[in-house]
């Protein structure tokens, strides 16, 4: 039952991820970038591969984003409903200054942990390309879905391949 729901999440995965243009497609079924992610005040904190036996939700958002702040009480509410089962929703804010992301968080909190880039070279690995971007990593550590945007109607979809993830154990 467990290949059977990962074969279709695999399956659901690969037919989105064909409208995924360029180098992030080619991220797919393989290890997610290793990343130097900081908090917003510049500390080192662990990198994504350091994750490795959690569903990692990875969402690159800056505060000049608008569909971000439609995003973030999707994320706070996937952190709630999932993370006793193992998920992991981490925003990795882009702003080119600390106080924007600041001001962001002070309208729209978050309930998951909130890292920067501040060379931007993780961005560059991931091969973002818009806002917000989002990679489902599973439990090996290994990217399985590319999400680019955020309208609210694809919540469903977005759930949907977080809890078969979250089913599948290697």
């Amino acid at each position: 039952m467990k290949h059977s729901i990962y074969s279709c999440l695999l399956i659901i995965a690969l037919i989105l991820v064909m409208a995924v243009p360029g180098m992030a497609a080619q991220l797919v079924d393989r290890p997610a970038p290793e990343c130097e992610l900081t908090t917003l005040n510049g500390v080192s904190v662990e990198n994504i591969q350091a994750l490795k036996g959690k569903v990692v939700y990875v969402d690159f958002w800056a505060s000049w984003c608008s569909p971000c702040v439609q995003s973030f009480p999707f994320m706070n509410q996937l952190q709630q409903d999932y993370g006793s089962r193992g998920l992991q929703v981490m925003g990795v804010n882009l702003d080119e200054k600390v106080a924007d992301a600041e001001k962001f968080l002070s309208e729209y909190a978050a309930d998951f942990s909130i890292v920067a880039d501040p060379t931007r070279q993780c961005a560059k690995d991931f091969d973002v390309i818009a806002m917000p971007s989002s990679y489902l990593v599973d439990r090996a550590g290994v990217v399985r879905f590319i999400h680019r945007g955020f309208r609210p109607g694809e919540t469903k979809e977005l759930r949907l391949i977080v809890e078969q993830l979250l089913d599948y154990h290697p």
